[in-house]
């Protein structure tokens, strides 16, 4: 049997919160960075709030437990990534403090659904 390339994930929540995340990153990144940050802020934090999603992707489409777990430890760690990269933008005066604290909370809206995703990988 071929596997679809179009699996479960889209009815994942914390695949829905990360796709909204990144959707959410990339256009703050193009719209209030300056553009002497497009290859290094923007860039980053685009890539770190990428990850999340491609990461529950591709975790989801693995059939063997071990590869499923790994990719989604690493999909686990990309929101720090991406609550960081808002820190410093926040700091360099990029982003409001109204808009930090609204973004932040998205960060952390992914954390709770992909915790269970990784229990559940865990268990079996």
């Amino acid at each position: 049997m071929v596997p679809q390339l179009w699996g479960r994930h889209h009815t994942l929540v914390a695949w829905q919160c990360a796709d909204a995340l990144f959707i959410l990153i990339h256009k703050l990144a193009r719209e209030s960075f300056p553009s002497d940050e497009r290859y290094e802020l923007s860039s980053q934090v685009r890539r770190a709030a990428y990850s999340v999603a491609a990461n529950i992707v591709e975790g989801d489409a693995r059939e063997h437990t071990k590869e499923r777990l790994q990719l989604l430890n690493v999909a686990w760690g990309s929101p720090a990534e991406v609550g960081y990269c808002l820190h410093v933008a926040r700091r360099l005066g990029y982003v409001s403090e109204e808009i930090y604290t609204k973004l932040e909370l998205d960060v952390r809206r992914v954390g709770a659904p992909l915790s269970g995703l990784i229990k559940d990988a865990k268990r079996g």
